[in-house]
């Protein structure tokens, strides 16, 4: 996944500002796929000189609205359909639980049990997250909330799984 493609696709629900986007994007998007003001308004620039996107009004202070063009819808499809998804092996996490035989025991159980504190603070977070949400029945609440639902999952397994862990440690 890019930015490219998280931007076509909060665009494709309806035209927004950069500043929309951004507030949508905090409240949907960024506990999958983070991304700063300066990455987003880069890549909507990018967009719109690709014909991906097209500023369809602009308001004062040079505030643009932006509006998904037909080849942007094309390339969205063309994103979710064609491509498989890269399946991303890579994790810190695991990287350091695997190496974590260099510590003491009490050292390695000290660093699951921070995951297990972190995984509980991540789960609290989406809850409230999803709590504070005015959920509808437009595509992106059903979507964002399997996507949330995902979230509250991960974090559940990750938590036990680090303390099945932390008590195979001798």
């Amino acid at each position: 996944m890019s930015l490219r493609h998280a931007l076509l696709g909060l665009l494709s629900e309806r035209p927004a500002s950069g500043y929309d986007l951004l507030k949508r994007f905090e409240t949907s998007l960024a506990n999958v796929w983070p991304a700063t003001q300066s990455q987003m308004y880069g890549e909507l620039s990018k967009l719109a000189a690709a014909g991906l996107i097209s500023v369809s009004a602009e308001g004062p202070r040079g505030r643009k609205e932006y509006t998904l063009t037909d080849e942007g819808l094309a390339e969205l499809r063309h994103w979710l359909t064609e491509p498989k998804p890269q399946r991303n092996p890579r994790s810190d996490t695991l990287l350091r639980v695997f190496f974590l035989g260099v510590l003491t025991p009490e050292q390695a159980r000290g660093y699951l049990i921070e995951l297990m504190e972190l995984s509980d603070r991540e789960y609290e977070e989406l809850g409230r997250l999803e709590q504070s949400i005015d959920w509808g029945d437009d595509r992106l609440s059903v979507y964002g909330r399997i996507v949330l639902e995902y979230g509250l999952r991960f974090n559940a397994m990750r938590r036990e799984w680090a303390d099945w862990a932390a008590t195979q440690l001798r």
